[in-house]
Protein backbone atom coordinates (compact mmCIF):
# COMPACT_ATOMS: atom_id res chain seq x y z
CA UNK A 1 0.00 0.00 0.00
CA UNK A 2 1.29 3.36 -0.63
CA UNK A 3 -0.47 4.71 2.03
CA UNK A 4 -1.66 3.41 5.41
CA UNK A 5 -4.49 1.30 6.54
CA UNK A 6 -5.27 4.06 9.03
CA UNK A 7 -5.16 6.56 6.25
CA UNK A 8 -8.14 5.28 4.28
CA UNK A 9 -10.28 6.86 7.24
CA UNK A 10 -9.22 10.09 5.63
CA UNK A 11 -10.26 9.79 2.52
CA UNK A 12 -12.82 11.99 0.82
CA UNK A 13 -13.52 9.25 -1.70
CA UNK A 14 -13.04 5.37 -1.72
CA UNK A 15 -12.77 3.25 -4.25
CA UNK A 16 -12.79 -0.12 -3.87
CA UNK A 17 -12.69 -2.80 -6.58
CA UNK A 18 -11.50 -6.60 -7.14
CA UNK A 19 -11.98 -6.78 -3.48
CA UNK A 20 -14.58 -8.27 -1.19
CA UNK A 21 -13.14 -6.96 1.84
CA UNK A 22 -15.46 -7.35 4.52
CA UNK A 23 -14.87 -11.02 3.60
CA UNK A 24 -11.33 -11.23 2.96
CA UNK A 25 -10.05 -7.93 4.85
CA UNK A 26 -12.70 -7.82 7.83
CA UNK A 27 -10.40 -5.93 9.85
CA UNK A 28 -9.16 -3.83 7.40
CA UNK A 29 -12.59 -3.03 6.29
CA UNK A 30 -14.55 -1.86 9.61
CA UNK A 31 -11.87 1.68 8.35
CA UNK A 32 -13.94 1.77 4.98
CA UNK A 33 -16.96 1.56 7.04
CA UNK A 34 -15.84 3.70 9.98
CA UNK A 35 -14.95 6.37 7.01
CA UNK A 36 -18.20 6.05 5.44
CA UNK A 37 -20.64 6.05 8.29
CA UNK A 38 -19.04 8.32 10.64
CA UNK A 39 -17.04 10.98 8.43
CA UNK A 40 -19.37 10.99 5.65
CA UNK A 41 -16.78 9.86 3.04
CA UNK A 42 -17.86 8.40 0.07
CA UNK A 43 -17.68 4.86 -1.50
CA UNK A 44 -18.02 3.33 -4.60
CA UNK A 45 -17.73 -0.15 -5.44
CA UNK A 46 -17.10 -1.97 -8.79
CA UNK A 47 -17.25 -5.59 -8.68
CA UNK A 48 -19.11 -8.10 -10.27
CA UNK A 49 -20.56 -9.59 -7.12
CA UNK A 50 -23.51 -7.65 -4.51
CA UNK A 51 -20.49 -8.11 -2.08
CA UNK A 52 -21.24 -7.03 1.78
CA UNK A 53 -19.58 -3.48 1.16
CA UNK A 54 -22.12 -2.46 -1.55
CA UNK A 55 -24.55 -2.02 1.20
CA UNK A 56 -22.19 1.14 2.29
CA UNK A 57 -21.70 2.23 -0.84
CA UNK A 58 -22.82 5.36 -2.77
CA UNK A 59 -22.16 3.75 -6.02
CA UNK A 60 -22.15 0.20 -6.98
CA UNK A 61 -20.84 -0.85 -10.68
CA UNK A 62 -21.53 -4.25 -11.79
CA UNK A 63 -18.72 -5.08 -14.78
CA UNK A 64 -18.25 -8.11 -16.91
CA UNK A 65 -15.61 -10.18 -15.40
CA UNK A 66 -12.30 -9.41 -17.60
CA UNK A 67 -12.84 -6.02 -18.23
CA UNK A 68 -11.48 -3.72 -15.51
CA UNK A 69 -9.10 -1.81 -18.06
CA UNK A 70 -12.10 -0.32 -19.82
CA UNK A 71 -14.19 0.79 -16.77
CA UNK A 72 -11.12 2.48 -15.68
CA UNK A 73 -10.34 4.57 -18.91
CA UNK A 74 -13.81 5.01 -19.42
CA UNK A 75 -13.41 7.04 -15.59
CA UNK A 76 -10.35 9.01 -17.13
CA UNK A 77 -12.51 9.76 -20.26
CA UNK A 78 -15.09 11.65 -18.15
CA UNK A 79 -12.63 13.10 -15.55
CA UNK A 80 -10.31 14.72 -18.64
CA UNK A 81 -13.63 15.87 -20.84
CA UNK A 82 -15.34 17.32 -17.85
CA UNK A 83 -11.51 19.60 -17.11
CA UNK A 84 -11.46 17.19 -13.26
CA UNK A 85 -7.69 16.14 -13.42
CA UNK A 86 -5.38 17.52 -11.80
CA UNK A 87 -3.07 19.42 -14.16
CA UNK A 88 -0.48 21.16 -11.93
CA UNK A 89 0.37 17.43 -10.47
CA UNK A 90 0.91 15.62 -14.13
CA UNK A 91 3.12 18.50 -15.50
CA UNK A 92 4.84 18.62 -12.42
CA UNK A 93 5.48 14.68 -11.54
CA UNK A 94 4.29 12.77 -14.52
CA UNK A 95 5.55 11.61 -17.69
CA UNK A 96 3.78 10.37 -20.90
CA UNK A 97 0.52 11.62 -20.01
CA UNK A 98 -0.36 12.95 -23.06
CA UNK A 99 -0.40 8.98 -24.92
CA UNK A 100 -3.26 8.26 -22.26
CA UNK A 101 -5.29 11.15 -23.12
CA UNK A 102 -4.93 9.66 -27.02
CA UNK A 103 -6.16 5.99 -25.81
CA UNK A 104 -8.95 7.39 -23.19
CA UNK A 105 -10.63 9.13 -26.26
CA UNK A 106 -12.75 6.55 -27.20
CA UNK A 107 -14.01 4.92 -23.68
CA UNK A 108 -17.05 7.01 -23.88
CA UNK A 109 -19.24 5.97 -21.41
CA UNK A 110 -21.72 4.74 -24.17
CA UNK A 111 -18.38 2.23 -25.43
CA UNK A 112 -17.47 1.43 -21.96
CA UNK A 113 -21.37 0.48 -21.62
CA UNK A 114 -20.97 -2.27 -24.24
CA UNK A 115 -17.42 -3.58 -23.04
CA UNK A 116 -18.73 -4.05 -19.34
CA UNK A 117 -22.45 -3.71 -18.93
CA UNK A 118 -22.04 -0.86 -16.58
CA UNK A 119 -24.74 1.39 -17.67
CA UNK A 120 -23.16 4.65 -18.72
CA UNK A 121 -25.24 6.81 -16.35
CA UNK A 122 -23.54 5.24 -13.38
CA UNK A 123 -19.92 5.19 -15.06
CA UNK A 124 -20.43 9.32 -15.52
CA UNK A 125 -21.24 9.28 -11.33
CA UNK A 126 -18.91 7.41 -10.86
CA UNK A 127 -15.77 9.56 -12.26
CA UNK A 128 -18.05 12.99 -11.40
CA UNK A 129 -17.46 11.38 -7.30
CA UNK A 130 -13.47 10.39 -7.68
CA UNK A 131 -13.10 13.34 -9.92
CA UNK A 132 -14.13 15.35 -7.61
CA UNK A 133 -12.74 14.77 -4.39
CA UNK A 134 -10.07 16.29 -3.00
CA UNK A 135 -8.50 12.86 -1.66
CA UNK A 136 -9.36 9.80 -3.18
CA UNK A 137 -8.24 6.20 -1.92
CA UNK A 138 -7.64 3.09 -4.32
CA UNK A 139 -8.08 -0.27 -2.88
CA UNK A 140 -7.94 -3.35 -4.81
CA UNK A 141 -7.06 -7.00 -3.96
CA UNK A 142 -6.73 -10.12 -6.13
CA UNK A 143 -9.97 -9.63 -8.27
CA UNK A 144 -7.63 -7.07 -10.47
CA UNK A 145 -4.54 -9.12 -10.05
CA UNK A 146 -5.97 -12.59 -11.07
CA UNK A 147 -6.75 -11.99 -14.73
CA UNK A 148 -4.35 -12.20 -18.10
CA UNK A 149 -4.55 -8.61 -17.92
CA UNK A 150 -3.92 -8.33 -14.19
CA UNK A 151 -0.36 -6.08 -14.45
CA UNK A 152 -2.64 -3.94 -17.19
CA UNK A 153 -5.45 -3.42 -14.34
CA UNK A 154 -2.67 -2.02 -11.80
CA UNK A 155 -1.42 0.03 -13.94
CA UNK A 156 -4.40 1.56 -14.92
CA UNK A 157 -5.66 1.84 -11.26
CA UNK A 158 -2.23 4.19 -11.12
CA UNK A 159 -2.93 5.88 -13.88
CA UNK A 160 -6.24 7.17 -12.31
CA UNK A 161 -4.89 8.18 -9.47
CA UNK A 162 -1.94 10.02 -10.95
CA UNK A 163 -4.51 12.02 -13.04
CA UNK A 164 -6.48 13.30 -9.93
CA UNK A 165 -3.15 13.94 -8.26
CA UNK A 166 -4.16 11.41 -5.36
CA UNK A 167 -0.42 10.26 -4.64
CA UNK A 168 1.69 11.05 -1.91
CA UNK A 169 -1.29 12.33 0.12
CA UNK A 170 -3.02 11.34 3.03
CA UNK A 171 -6.35 10.03 1.82
CA UNK A 172 -5.12 8.79 -1.43
CA UNK A 173 -2.62 6.24 -3.11
CA UNK A 174 -2.98 2.45 -4.94
CA UNK A 175 -3.53 0.33 -1.99
CA UNK A 176 -3.26 -3.28 -2.77
CA UNK A 177 -4.58 -5.57 -0.11
CA UNK A 178 -2.35 -8.29 0.34
CA UNK A 179 -4.24 -11.95 -0.24
CA UNK A 180 -2.40 -13.70 2.85
CA UNK A 181 -0.10 -13.28 5.92
CA UNK A 182 3.21 -11.87 5.19
CA UNK A 183 3.01 -11.97 1.76
CA UNK A 184 4.25 -8.09 1.86
CA UNK A 185 7.55 -9.36 3.92
CA UNK A 186 7.65 -12.30 1.65
CA UNK A 187 8.26 -10.18 -1.46
CA UNK A 188 10.11 -7.71 0.65
CA UNK A 189 12.46 -10.42 1.33
CA UNK A 190 13.24 -11.62 -2.23
CA UNK A 191 10.93 -13.89 -3.18
CA UNK A 192 10.24 -13.28 -6.22
CA UNK A 193 12.35 -14.03 -9.01
CA UNK A 194 13.85 -11.33 -9.90
CA UNK A 195 14.97 -9.76 -6.93
CA UNK A 196 16.81 -9.65 -4.03
CA UNK A 197 15.27 -8.29 -0.86
CA UNK A 198 13.85 -4.95 -0.78
CA UNK A 199 13.87 -5.37 -4.51
CA UNK A 200 17.15 -4.92 -5.29
CA UNK A 201 17.19 -6.47 -8.92
CA UNK A 202 19.18 -10.08 -9.39
CA UNK A 203 21.35 -8.37 -12.44
CA UNK A 204 22.42 -5.73 -10.07
CA UNK A 205 26.29 -5.82 -10.26
CA UNK A 206 26.38 -3.76 -6.81
CA UNK A 207 23.43 -5.90 -5.03
CA UNK A 208 24.77 -8.94 -5.88
CA UNK A 209 28.51 -7.54 -4.32
CA UNK A 210 26.72 -6.72 -1.43
CA UNK A 211 25.51 -10.25 -0.57
CA UNK A 212 28.27 -11.90 -1.72
CA UNK A 213 30.60 -9.78 1.04
CA UNK A 214 27.76 -10.68 3.90
CA UNK A 215 27.80 -14.32 2.77
CA UNK A 216 31.58 -14.63 2.44
CA UNK A 217 30.77 -16.34 -0.80
CA UNK A 218 31.50 -15.58 -4.72
CA UNK A 219 29.50 -16.63 -7.58
CA UNK A 220 26.21 -15.90 -7.03
CA UNK A 221 23.88 -16.13 -9.86
CA UNK A 222 22.84 -13.01 -11.64
CA UNK A 223 20.09 -14.51 -13.95
CA UNK A 224 16.45 -14.17 -13.39
CA UNK A 225 14.70 -17.21 -11.96
CA UNK A 226 11.40 -18.46 -12.79
CA UNK A 227 7.83 -17.86 -11.68
CA UNK A 228 6.19 -20.89 -9.60
CA UNK A 229 3.32 -20.96 -12.90
CA UNK A 230 6.66 -21.61 -15.79
CA UNK A 231 8.18 -24.03 -13.06
CA UNK A 232 5.47 -26.49 -13.50
CA UNK A 233 5.04 -27.11 -17.08
CA UNK A 234 8.93 -27.48 -17.19
CA UNK A 235 8.18 -30.24 -14.62
CA UNK A 236 5.74 -31.70 -17.15
CA UNK A 237 8.60 -31.61 -19.61
CA UNK A 238 11.12 -33.12 -17.67
CA UNK A 239 13.44 -30.55 -17.63
CA UNK A 240 12.85 -29.27 -14.00
CA UNK A 241 13.52 -32.45 -11.46
CA UNK A 242 13.13 -31.71 -8.13
CA UNK A 243 10.52 -28.94 -6.47
CA UNK A 244 11.10 -27.59 -2.67
CA UNK A 245 7.58 -26.21 -1.43
CA UNK A 246 7.19 -23.78 1.84
CA UNK A 247 4.33 -23.23 3.39
CA UNK A 248 1.95 -23.45 0.03
CA UNK A 249 -0.32 -25.73 -1.05
CA UNK A 250 -0.46 -25.41 -5.02
CA UNK A 251 -2.83 -28.65 -5.29
CA UNK A 252 -5.54 -27.14 -3.88
CA UNK A 253 -4.41 -23.38 -4.97
CA UNK A 254 -3.45 -24.09 -8.48
CA UNK A 255 -5.21 -23.06 -11.66
CA UNK A 256 -6.21 -26.48 -13.66
CA UNK A 257 -5.33 -28.49 -11.35
CA UNK A 258 -5.55 -31.64 -13.46
CA UNK A 259 -2.39 -30.11 -14.98
CA UNK A 260 -1.07 -29.17 -11.90
CA UNK A 261 -0.86 -32.53 -10.30
CA UNK A 262 0.14 -34.27 -13.70
CA UNK A 263 2.84 -31.72 -13.74
CA UNK A 264 3.98 -32.54 -10.18
CA UNK A 265 3.78 -36.45 -10.49
CA UNK A 266 6.73 -36.02 -13.38
CA UNK A 267 9.07 -34.29 -10.64
CA UNK A 268 11.63 -36.93 -9.69
CA UNK A 269 11.54 -35.56 -6.00
CA UNK A 270 9.30 -33.57 -3.91
CA UNK A 271 9.69 -31.62 -0.65
CA UNK A 272 6.96 -29.71 1.51
CA UNK A 273 7.85 -27.90 4.22
CA UNK A 274 4.15 -27.32 6.19
CA UNK A 275 2.46 -27.52 9.65
CA UNK A 276 -0.01 -30.10 8.61
CA UNK A 277 -0.05 -32.46 6.02
CA UNK A 278 -2.33 -30.73 3.15
CA UNK A 279 -2.99 -31.86 -0.12
CA UNK A 280 0.59 -31.60 -1.62
CA UNK A 281 2.25 -33.01 1.37
CA UNK A 282 0.72 -36.41 1.22
CA UNK A 283 1.85 -37.04 -2.21
CA UNK A 284 5.94 -35.72 -1.16
CA UNK A 285 8.87 -37.73 -0.90
CA UNK A 286 10.03 -35.80 2.09
CA UNK A 287 7.87 -33.75 4.48
CA UNK A 288 9.58 -31.42 7.30
CA UNK A 289 7.47 -29.98 10.27
CA UNK A 290 7.90 -26.55 10.52
CA UNK A 291 6.73 -24.26 13.37
CA UNK A 292 3.85 -22.28 12.99
CA UNK A 293 3.11 -18.56 13.35
CA UNK A 294 2.28 -18.61 17.06
CA UNK A 295 5.29 -21.17 17.92
CA UNK A 296 8.22 -18.60 16.35
CA UNK A 297 9.82 -15.56 17.06
CA UNK A 298 10.31 -12.71 14.29
CA UNK A 299 8.66 -10.13 12.14
CA UNK A 300 5.69 -9.73 9.61
CA UNK A 301 5.60 -7.12 7.41
CA UNK A 302 2.20 -6.52 6.45
CA UNK A 303 0.03 -4.91 3.77
CA UNK A 304 0.77 -1.59 4.75
CA UNK A 305 4.75 -2.19 4.67
CA UNK A 306 4.27 -2.08 8.67
CA UNK A 307 7.30 -4.58 9.97
CA UNK A 308 6.45 -5.59 13.11
CA UNK A 309 7.53 -8.28 15.99
CA UNK A 310 6.27 -11.62 16.01
CA UNK A 311 6.40 -13.30 19.46
CA UNK A 312 6.23 -16.88 20.56
CA UNK A 313 2.94 -17.88 22.33
CA UNK A 314 3.04 -21.67 22.42
CA UNK A 315 5.76 -24.28 22.33
CA UNK A 316 5.95 -26.22 19.15
CA UNK A 317 4.52 -30.05 18.86
CA UNK A 318 6.57 -32.67 18.02
CA UNK A 319 9.93 -32.68 16.04
CA UNK A 320 8.71 -28.89 14.50
CA UNK A 321 11.31 -26.51 13.97
CA UNK A 322 11.75 -23.05 12.72
CA UNK A 323 12.02 -22.54 9.21
CA UNK A 324 15.28 -21.29 9.06
CA UNK A 325 16.63 -23.66 11.05
CA UNK A 326 15.50 -26.35 8.73
CA UNK A 327 16.89 -24.05 5.87
CA UNK A 328 20.09 -24.03 7.97
CA UNK A 329 21.04 -27.75 8.41
CA UNK A 330 20.07 -28.41 4.62
CA UNK A 331 22.85 -25.60 3.79
CA UNK A 332 25.45 -27.58 6.16
CA UNK A 333 24.94 -30.55 4.66
CA UNK A 334 25.18 -28.98 1.33
CA UNK A 335 28.66 -27.67 2.23
CA UNK A 336 28.08 -24.36 3.21
CA UNK A 337 28.17 -23.31 7.24
CA UNK A 338 24.87 -21.31 7.11
CA UNK A 339 24.26 -20.58 10.92
CA UNK A 340 22.76 -18.27 13.13
CA UNK A 341 21.90 -17.68 16.82
CA UNK A 342 17.95 -16.56 16.29
CA UNK A 343 15.54 -14.68 14.25
CA UNK A 344 17.26 -11.54 15.37
CA UNK A 345 20.78 -12.27 14.04
CA UNK A 346 18.94 -12.68 10.84
CA UNK A 347 16.99 -9.45 10.85
CA UNK A 348 20.50 -7.85 11.54
CA UNK A 349 21.80 -9.41 8.33
CA UNK A 350 18.28 -8.11 6.35
CA UNK A 351 18.87 -4.49 7.63
CA UNK A 352 22.42 -4.77 6.88
CA UNK A 353 22.04 -6.07 2.88
CA UNK A 354 18.37 -4.15 2.08
CA UNK A 355 18.20 -0.60 1.89
CA UNK A 356 14.50 0.04 2.64
CA UNK A 357 14.76 -1.86 6.02
CA UNK A 358 18.65 -0.42 7.15
CA UNK A 359 16.97 1.67 9.76
CA UNK A 360 14.89 -0.98 11.28
CA UNK A 361 15.95 -3.10 14.35
CA UNK A 362 14.38 -5.32 16.79
CA UNK A 363 14.95 -2.79 19.94
CA UNK A 364 13.24 -0.20 17.56
CA UNK A 365 10.04 -2.15 16.72
CA UNK A 366 9.61 -3.64 20.48
CA UNK A 367 6.33 -2.13 21.03
CA UNK A 368 5.23 -0.49 17.62
CA UNK A 369 6.00 -1.49 13.89
CA UNK A 370 8.09 1.00 11.25
CA UNK A 371 6.62 1.45 7.82
CA UNK A 372 9.58 0.92 5.14
CA UNK A 373 11.20 2.49 3.42
CA UNK A 374 13.40 3.48 7.00
CA UNK A 375 16.80 4.24 5.37
CA UNK A 376 18.58 5.17 8.82
CA UNK A 377 18.74 4.52 12.41
CA UNK A 378 17.28 8.13 13.02
CA UNK A 379 14.44 7.53 10.11
CA UNK A 380 11.09 7.79 11.29
CA UNK A 381 9.61 5.86 8.76
CA UNK A 382 7.21 6.27 5.71
CA UNK A 383 3.99 5.75 6.01
CA UNK A 384 3.30 7.35 3.09
CA UNK A 385 4.82 6.69 -0.37
CA UNK A 386 5.63 9.38 -2.92
CA UNK A 387 4.85 12.21 -1.19
CA UNK A 388 8.21 14.55 -3.36
CA UNK A 389 8.62 12.31 -5.98
CA UNK A 390 8.02 8.49 -7.21
CA UNK A 391 10.87 5.80 -6.95
CA UNK A 392 11.56 6.26 -10.93
CA UNK A 393 11.50 10.57 -10.06
CA UNK A 394 8.41 10.81 -12.62
CA UNK A 395 5.93 8.66 -11.99
CA UNK A 396 5.17 7.08 -15.46
CA UNK A 397 1.44 6.66 -17.56
CA UNK A 398 1.13 4.15 -19.41
CA UNK A 399 -1.23 3.98 -22.25
CA UNK A 400 -3.27 0.59 -22.46
CA UNK A 401 -6.51 -0.90 -24.72
CA UNK A 402 -8.68 -3.13 -22.84
CA UNK A 403 -7.64 -6.84 -23.86
CA UNK A 404 -10.50 -9.60 -23.18
CA UNK A 405 -9.13 -12.34 -21.11
CA UNK A 406 -8.05 -15.58 -22.09
CA UNK A 407 -11.22 -17.44 -22.47
CA UNK A 408 -15.00 -15.89 -23.10
CA UNK A 409 -18.39 -17.83 -22.36
CA UNK A 410 -19.60 -18.91 -25.59
CA UNK A 411 -22.33 -21.45 -26.91
CA UNK A 412 -20.82 -24.83 -25.45
CA UNK A 413 -19.52 -22.91 -22.05
CA UNK A 414 -22.43 -20.27 -21.73
CA UNK A 415 -21.54 -18.96 -17.89
CA UNK A 416 -18.85 -17.04 -16.86
CA UNK A 417 -17.15 -18.72 -13.20
CA UNK A 418 -15.16 -16.58 -11.13
CA UNK A 419 -13.63 -17.59 -7.95
CA UNK A 420 -12.91 -16.05 -4.50
CA UNK A 421 -12.46 -16.37 -0.73
CA UNK A 422 -14.78 -16.99 2.64
CA UNK A 423 -14.94 -14.86 5.67
CA UNK A 424 -14.67 -18.14 7.71
CA UNK A 425 -12.23 -20.49 5.42
CA UNK A 426 -8.85 -19.23 4.90
CA UNK A 427 -6.76 -20.03 1.43
CA UNK A 428 -7.01 -24.01 1.07
CA UNK A 429 -7.88 -24.79 4.74
CA UNK A 430 -4.96 -26.32 5.88
CA UNK A 431 -5.56 -24.10 9.22
CA UNK A 432 -9.11 -23.16 9.76
CA UNK A 433 -10.75 -26.93 8.60
CA UNK A 434 -9.13 -28.08 11.68
CA UNK A 435 -11.59 -25.76 13.48
CA UNK A 436 -14.99 -27.18 14.13
CA UNK A 437 -16.70 -24.30 14.70
CA UNK A 438 -15.33 -22.78 11.42
CA UNK A 439 -16.46 -26.03 9.44
CA UNK A 440 -19.92 -25.57 10.73
CA UNK A 441 -20.04 -22.23 9.35
CA UNK A 442 -18.27 -22.63 6.11
CA UNK A 443 -18.88 -26.50 5.56
CA UNK A 444 -17.89 -27.10 1.87
CA UNK A 445 -18.03 -25.79 -1.53
CA UNK A 446 -21.51 -24.20 -2.89
CA UNK A 447 -22.10 -23.02 -6.52
CA UNK A 448 -23.51 -19.15 -6.05
CA UNK A 449 -25.87 -18.32 -8.85
CA UNK A 450 -28.54 -16.05 -9.50
CA UNK A 451 -32.17 -16.22 -9.23
CA UNK A 452 -32.72 -15.82 -12.90
CA UNK A 453 -30.06 -18.47 -13.81
CA UNK A 454 -31.20 -20.75 -10.78
CA UNK A 455 -34.89 -20.75 -12.78
CA UNK A 456 -32.97 -21.10 -16.67
CA UNK A 457 -31.33 -24.51 -15.23
CA UNK A 458 -33.97 -25.95 -13.27
CA UNK A 459 -32.07 -25.35 -9.77
CA UNK A 460 -33.67 -25.34 -6.41
CA UNK A 461 -31.53 -23.83 -3.56
CA UNK A 462 -29.48 -27.00 -2.06
CA UNK A 463 -29.18 -29.28 -5.38
CA UNK A 464 -26.31 -30.20 -6.48
CA UNK A 465 -25.24 -29.06 -9.81
CA UNK A 466 -22.40 -30.39 -12.44
CA UNK A 467 -19.93 -27.66 -13.24
CA UNK A 468 -17.59 -28.39 -15.99
CA UNK A 469 -15.10 -25.88 -17.76
CA UNK A 470 -12.96 -27.16 -20.41
CA UNK A 471 -10.14 -28.29 -18.14
CA UNK A 472 -12.40 -30.49 -15.19
CA UNK A 473 -15.65 -30.92 -13.93
CA UNK A 474 -16.62 -30.79 -10.21
CA UNK A 475 -20.16 -31.31 -8.48
CA UNK A 476 -20.90 -28.74 -5.27
CA UNK A 477 -24.60 -27.44 -3.75
CA UNK A 478 -26.40 -24.59 -5.02
CA UNK A 479 -26.13 -21.55 -3.51
CA UNK A 480 -29.35 -19.24 -4.39
CA UNK A 481 -27.92 -15.69 -3.93
CA UNK A 482 -28.68 -12.14 -4.37
CA UNK A 483 -24.62 -11.74 -4.70
CA UNK A 484 -24.42 -13.30 -7.95
CA UNK A 485 -25.15 -11.92 -11.52
CA UNK A 486 -26.76 -13.20 -14.09
CA UNK A 487 -24.66 -15.44 -16.49
CA UNK A 488 -21.72 -15.56 -13.85
CA UNK A 489 -20.99 -18.24 -10.61
CA UNK A 490 -19.10 -17.83 -8.11
CA UNK A 491 -17.21 -20.90 -6.33
CA UNK A 492 -14.98 -20.51 -3.28
CA UNK A 493 -11.51 -21.79 -3.88
CA UNK A 494 -10.44 -23.58 -0.46
CA UNK A 495 -12.08 -26.61 -0.76
CA UNK A 496 -10.00 -29.68 -1.96
CA UNK A 497 -13.33 -31.48 -2.30
CA UNK A 498 -15.28 -29.79 -5.31
CA UNK A 499 -11.95 -27.72 -6.07
CA UNK A 500 -12.53 -24.65 -7.50
CA UNK A 501 -9.50 -24.89 -9.21
CA UNK A 502 -10.51 -27.90 -11.48
CA UNK A 503 -11.84 -25.68 -13.36
CA UNK A 504 -9.98 -22.32 -13.70
CA UNK A 505 -7.69 -21.47 -16.49
CA UNK A 506 -4.36 -21.70 -16.14
CA UNK A 507 -3.51 -18.55 -19.15
CA UNK A 508 -0.92 -16.29 -17.57
CA UNK A 509 -0.37 -13.04 -17.57
CA UNK A 510 2.27 -12.29 -20.06
CA UNK A 511 4.49 -9.79 -17.72
CA UNK A 512 4.14 -11.20 -14.30
CA UNK A 513 3.18 -15.04 -14.84
CA UNK A 514 -0.22 -14.96 -12.68
CA UNK A 515 -3.05 -17.35 -13.56
CA UNK A 516 -6.41 -16.19 -14.71
CA UNK A 517 -8.20 -17.18 -11.65
CA UNK A 518 -11.03 -14.75 -11.79
CA UNK A 519 -12.86 -16.01 -15.49
CA UNK A 520 -13.56 -18.56 -17.42
CA UNK A 521 -16.23 -19.81 -18.73
CA UNK A 522 -18.20 -23.17 -17.55
CA UNK A 523 -21.29 -24.87 -18.60
CA UNK A 524 -23.80 -26.11 -15.84
CA UNK A 525 -26.15 -29.47 -15.28
CA UNK A 526 -28.15 -30.57 -13.15
CA UNK A 527 -26.05 -33.79 -11.00
CA UNK A 528 -27.37 -37.21 -11.57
Amino acid sequence: MTNTIADIETADVILVTGSNTTENHPVLSSFVKRAVTQRGAKLIVVDPRKIKLTEYADLWLRQKPGYDVAWINGMMHVILEEGLHHQKFIEERTEEFEAVVETVKKYTPAYVEELTGIPADDLVAAARLYGKADAGSLLYCMGITQHTSGVDNVKSLANLAMLKGNMGKPGGGVNPLRGQNNVQGACDMGGLPNVLTGYQPVTSEEAIKKMEAAWGVTGLPTEIGLTVTKMLPKAHEGEFKAMYIIGENPLVSDADLNYARACMEHLDFLVVQDIFLTETAQIADVVLPSRCFAEKEGTFSNTERRVQRVRQAVEPPGEARYDWEITCDIARRMGFDMSYANSEEIFDEIAKVTPSYTGISYERIEDLGIHWPCPSADHPGTPILHTAQFTRGKGLFHAIDVQPPAEEADADYPMYLTTGRLLYQYHTGTMTMKSEDLNVKAPGSFVEISAADADRYKLADGDMVEVASRRGTIQAKVQISTKAVDGTVFIPFHYATAAANMLTNAALDPICGIPEFKVCAVKLSKAA
